[in-house]
């Protein structure tokens, strides 16, 4: 009897903006007097495909650039256009993860006509639900992508899950509230092993390896939690992949023949994701 074997995947990180000259103290919710002052610490942003010869998906789908210049964020490119990097339309997309809704991982969902659009159900509860009143709280949602997540739930393509769930062979979704009471991350096996793409469970390295959060969320004890969760789901600390950490796109190889993405499949390209965290707060920018 033949042994089941394992899918592996590559996974790829487009990095398509940033948002420059940010206050190292604005990516933590404690100052333990760990920053030096006038330090800054920018914020990139993200997507993310697992791919093999069968299988493609699109984890989260960035942010248009009218939403970019109202927030005050810098777009290199269009998150959606550069799919065409790997021989993609956002038409021929068939899985989408989102794993959250605030405005820069849930924009553009109204551009993937064909893809099933995965969601925890907790997510589309709270985003559509009475915590809205708040502005500090919808301060990070964007009404036109709530109302896209909608739109898709109408017209079929939102599937909502309640708990972890394998979107691909091998490929899982956790739930990991904190941030946001839906918040979920992917886990992928890859040739390296276990990845996890973390989302913002963990903004930046500097986050989950000091045990202090991004100010925005909307409980501290479970997104502290979460910390564990990424741990154990991961075959290490460079398999646990930050939302917006500026070092993924430089730490990890580039895919051939592109130059804004990046393998997070392949080893990185040093082991110091710790040090560089440690650095980070302590001395401003790497």
């Amino acid at each position: 009897m033949a042994e089941d074997t394992q899918p592996t995947y590559e996974v790829l990180a487009l990095r398509f903006g940033t948002h420059a000259g940010r206050p190292a103290r604005d990516n933590f919710l404690v100052d333990e007097g760990q920053f030096t002052p006038g330090s800054e610490m920018p914020m990139d942003f993200y997507l993310w495909v697992v791919r093999n010869e069968r299988h493609f998906l699109l984890v989260d789908t960035g942010f248009p650039e009218e939403m970019a210049v109202r927030r005050g964020r810098t777009l290199f490119r269009d998150p959606v256009d550069a799919l065409a990097d790997l021989g993609i339309a956002a038409e021929d997309v068939a899985d989408v993860v989102i794993t959250h809704m605030h405005y820069d991982h849930a924009g553009n969902v109204d551009r993937f006509p064909r893809a099933r659009i995965h969601m925890q159900e907790e997510e589309l509860r709270f985003c559509t639900g009475p915590s809205m009143r708040h502005h500090v709280v919808r301060k990070p949602f964007e009404p036109v992508n709530v109302r896209s997540a909608v739109q898709s739930l109408y017209d079929g393509q939102l599937v909502l899950h309640q708990g972890e769930f394998e979107i691909l062979p091998g490929v899982t979704v956790h739930p990991v509230p904190g941030h946001t009471p839906g918040t979920q991350v992917v886990r992928v096996p890859t040739a390296r092993g276990w990845v996890v793409l973390a989302g913002d469970t963990t903004h930046l390295w500097a986050n989950i390896r000091l045990r202090s959060p991004f100010p925005i969320l909307d409980q501290l004890t479970p997104m502290l939690n979460g910390y564990d969760t990424l741990e154990a789901l991961a075959d290490g600390g460079d398999h646990i992949i930050p939302g917006h950490d500026p070092q993924v796109a430089r730490r990890f190889p580039r895919l051939a023949g592109t130059d804004d993405w990046v393998c997070l499949h392949e080893d990185a390209l040093d082991a110091s994701e710790g040090a560089s965290a440690a650095k980070v707060v302590h001395g401003g920018l790497l």
